[in-house]
């Protein structure tokens, strides 16, 4: 008897680092994809596509840069007919909430895949302490082209747990659409009070315009096009269309999703905003 395999195209980052690492306690056998594995797996490379997820039952997408970019719907079309054809029945696919670009991208693989399980997420709490907001919350200003909009940030630990319940059980899932979201209603204010309370520091929110927030990323070392690219991403999606709650992780997991506070009090316990 074969052992169902599960590939993950990205097994690093704030959601499939944990993703794998909950595969692994649950000794399913999976594969990471990355450009030094074997087999490689590149997004750039569409002939590293088939031996990657050949013998794979479930695969678990995640598409970088970013979903909602150009040219992301035509290479996930692509990639969906490299599933189809080597027998996958079970893919899920991490996409972003709110974002029409990544509409098309769901859209374009569920056509050439057949029916997919779509995760999508906005906000993850862990921008703040293992990515690109990590380093103002060290400085002490969350400077962000987003307003006053409240946004129901969620926890990757949260979106790890959703996407393995979808890999372990395509019956319950497959087909459905879920929009994950934390139990609360943030500010970007809010959250650097509950970041100043946790660390004893004064953290503050800094709302800036497009132009400069894509100014100050260049300037950081991001190129230019990435740079304007996620600037108005993030604009675009802190018009407040995000601004709702949804029972889906309750749904899902049979629990409520973690408070943010909840998330800040554990990871300043851990040292990583220490200055």
């Amino acid at each position: 008897m074969t052992t169902p395999l599960t590939s993950l195209t990205v097994g690093t980052g704030k959601v499939g680092a944990r993703v794998a690492r909950r595969l692994e306690h649950l000794g399913v056998a999976h594969r990471i994809g990355s450009r030094a594995r074997r087999p490689a797996f590149d997004w750039t490379d569409a002939s590293t596509w088939a031996p990657f997820v050949a013998g794979s039952t479930s695969v678990f997408v995640t598409y970088v840069p970013d979903l909602g970019f150009p040219g992301a719907a035509d290479t996930m079309a692509a990639f969906g007919e490299v599933c189809a054809t080597e027998g996958v029945t079970n893919v899920v696919l991490l996409s972003g909430r709110g974002e029409p670009g990544a509409v098309l991208g769901e859209q374009a693989l569920a056509r050439t895949a057949g029916p997919i399980t779509v995760v999508r997420c906005a906000w993850f709490d862990q921008n703040f302490s293992e990515s690109f907001l990590l380093q103002p919350v060290l400085d002490g200003v969350i400077a962000l082209p987003a307003g006053d909009v409240e946004e129901p940030f969620i926890d990757a630990d949260d979106i790890a747990d959703v996407v393995v319940a979808c890999l372990s059980e395509p019956d319950a899932h497959l087909g459905n659409t879920y929009e994950l979201t934390g139990p609360e209603l943030l500010g970007f204010d809010d959250v650097a009070r509950i970041l100043s309370d946790v660390t004893g520091r004064s953290i503050a929110y800094l709302p800036v315009e497009v132009d400069d927030y894509a100014a100050a990323a260049v300037d950081a070392g991001l190129p230019a096009a990435d740079a304007h690219a996620y600037a108005e991403l993030f604009h675009s999606i802190t018009d407040g269309r995000n601004a709702h709650l949804t029972p889906d992780v309750d749904k899902v997991l049979g629990r409520p999703p973690t408070t943010f506070e909840r998330f800040a009090t554990t990871t300043a316990a851990s040292g990583i905003w220490d200055r």
